[in-house]
């Protein structure tokens, strides 16, 4: 008995067909992979920029929190703390209310025209302007 085996040129050029639709959709899955890699890291990246950014910002607050403090406190021992009545901010001025009889040389000296003082019945208010302070001590430091 003779078997005689035909070799099919339709099948071969099906399985080549396969095979390349089969690296086709690899290459096509592998870019479209690393694709959605960088975009990834750029968002990362992205998100990372505005921590630091905001990092930035809230080390700058604290700074100018910290000169602010400082000045007032400076201000409080020139005047002597037990004339204080009250201290507050307001906008960019430093709000002091002491006593009517207190002495304020030393306050005049250390910032002349930047502290304006009145006056009243009652008591002294005086309105320290801070915004030229906290300029010229962030830029120092």
């Amino acid at each position: 008995m003779i078997v005689a085996v035909k070799n099919n040129k339709k099948r071969f050029f099906i399985k080549i067909a396969s095979l390349l639709a089969v690296f086709l959709m690899f290459v096509s899955y592998y870019f479209y992979m690393s694709n959605e890699f960088s975009n990834r890291q750029i968002k990362q990246e992205k998100i990372k920029l505005k921590q630091k950014k905001e990092n930035a910002k809230l080390e700058r607050d604290k700074k100018i929190e910290r000169i602010i403090y400082r000045e007032i406190e400076t201000a409080v021992d020139l005047i002597g703390q037990k004339h204080i009545l009250e201290v507050k901010i307001i906008l960019d001025r430093a709000l002091i209310i002491v006593e009517q009889e207190t002495n304020l040389d030393a306050l005049k000296v250390r910032y002349g025209s930047m502290a304006l003082i009145k006056k009243d019945v009652q008591d002294t208010k005086i309105a320290i302007d801070l915004k030229y302070i906290i300029e010229s001590k962030y830029n120092e430091k």
